[in-house]
């Protein structure tokens, strides 16, 4: 059996991060990559706007990839091991044991504190009940991403896409340059899931329609799609079918939402947050398992790669002291929130009055000027107006923890 200090499963932007913030500590790091090569989702990404925030640069995807590899090159205590399908993660007394499949046989590693960084995957048609054959040319939009950039093929002539997320928009900017008709983006929601950037960058400044409170009610084709049925939605998001209207199309790209890749650890009982799909975390990104951390999209799914090699670096360095037995606690205080708010990452902080805690969450709708509030024992603590929060953009309010008494309480105040 192999044996290390700090073990991580997956080797995309958080997990990559995460290998350079442990080996800061001084801890032995393992990597497992289930891929033949270092990078996750970043390979297939040949757009750009990676970066711009860790190294204050526009990056595509491989290159912000290549970036934390480089890092990674420079640490003698880093081993990454690809072509690793992780299975299955167990407790053992003070330790953690993970097995994974590869080409030369199972794999055991024993570790002291394991990150999950494995990422998100794509809401799959059978998730949202859409109705029809099954013709060819449905594709996920990260399925289409990878047919078009890595193997190079083109996907059709005239697309509709389902589901206005960041992939969603992107792909749509992509199609149109690989010499495609884009019909437009019908998107369920009175708003879309993606960036503000990326609704003018990759959709009006295209000319592609975007369709709010519209959703897809049938596909039609039985070898291949011939078209699909959409239809306006009413307020509690039902179709009127009354109002239905055949579009002619070739292909259907899904981008229908994204789920945390977190059913390796389902098993050991954690703490689970019903909004994120996924586990809840403490200020350290620890789990409510002592040695086994949890950062970036299998956490909560960012809207930033930036912002997912942030927490895979913080979660790495704060696991590389958990292996030492250097992490510090202090008393947990539970983030409670307003019903403006959908969820906190962390859930929990440290009352150590040390520093300053990062706190992000998503709204639950668009909201037009506002004032973002922490209160603690009743008095204001952190406050940050805004001209406007958008449920498709992570928000984040930062607090000097020398000022939280016994418990810490966000709010939104809706100006208009």
């Amino acid at each position: 059996m192999n044996k290390t200090e700090v073990l991580i499963i997956g080797g995309g932007p958080c997990g990559l991060a995460a290998a350079v913030g442990a080996a800061k500590t001084g801890a032995h790091v393992v990597v497992l990559e289930r891929d033949e090569r270092l990078g996750g989702i970043l390979t297939q990404c040949i757009h750009n706007g990676f970066g711009l925030h860790l190294f204050n640069e526009e990056l595509t995807g491989p290159e912000y990839a290549e970036r934390w590899k480089e890092k990674v090159a420079e640490f003698s205590n880093i081993t990454t091991i690809t072509g690793a399908f992780c299975t299955s993660i167990e407790r053992a007394g003070d330790k953690w044991v993970v097995t994974a499949s590869s080409s030369g046989g199972l794999i055991e590693v024993e570790a002291r504190s394991v990150i999950l960084a494995l990422g998100c995957r794509e809401r799959p048609a059978g998730s949202i009940f859409l109705n029809g054959e099954r013709p060819a040319g449905v594709f996920s939009a990260g399925c289409a991403q990878k047919l078009i950039n890595i193997e190079g093929k083109k996907v059709g002539n005239r697309a509709v896409i389902l589901g206005s997320g960041d992939i969603g928009l992107i792909m749509a900017r992509r199609l149109i340059c690989e010499g495609s008709e884009v019909v437009g983006i019908y998107e369920i929601m009175p708003q879309s899931g993606g960036l503000a950037r990326n609704i003018t960058q990759c959709v009006q400044d295209f000319g592609i329609p975007l369709h709010l409170n519209t959703t897809i009610t049938r596909v039609v084709g039985k070898k291949r799609v011939e078209g699909v049925f959409i239809a306006p939605v009413d307020e509690k998001l039902r179709p009127k079918y009354e109002l239905e209207k055949f579009i002619p199309c070739d292909t259907l790209l899904l981008s229908v939402g994204l789920q945390p890749e977190n059913e390796i650890a389902k098993n050991l009982g954690l703490e689970f947050n019903n909004i994120t799909n996924s586990y809840v975390v403490d200020e350290y990104y620890q789990t409510s398992e002592a040695g086994l951390f949890c950062a970036g999209n299998v956490l909560h799914v960012n809207d930033l790669v930036d912002n997912v090699s942030a927490e895979g670096e913080r979660a790495g360095e704060c696991a590389g002291l958990y292996a030492k037995n250097k992490l510090k606690y202090a008393k947990k205080i539970e983030i409670t929130h307003d019903d403006h708010i959908k969820y906190t990452a962390p859930k929990y902080i440290y009352d150590d009055k040390n520093g300053t805690a990062k706190i992000s969450f998503r709204v639950n709708k668009n909201y037009k000027r506002t004032i973002i509030r922490a209160l603690s024992a009743g008095k204001e603590i952190s406050k940050r107006p805004s001209p406007a929060v958008t449920a498709g953009e992570m928000q984040t309010l930062f607090i000097d923890k020398t000022k939280i008494l016994n418990d810490l309480h966000l709010e939104i105040e809706v100006m208009e």
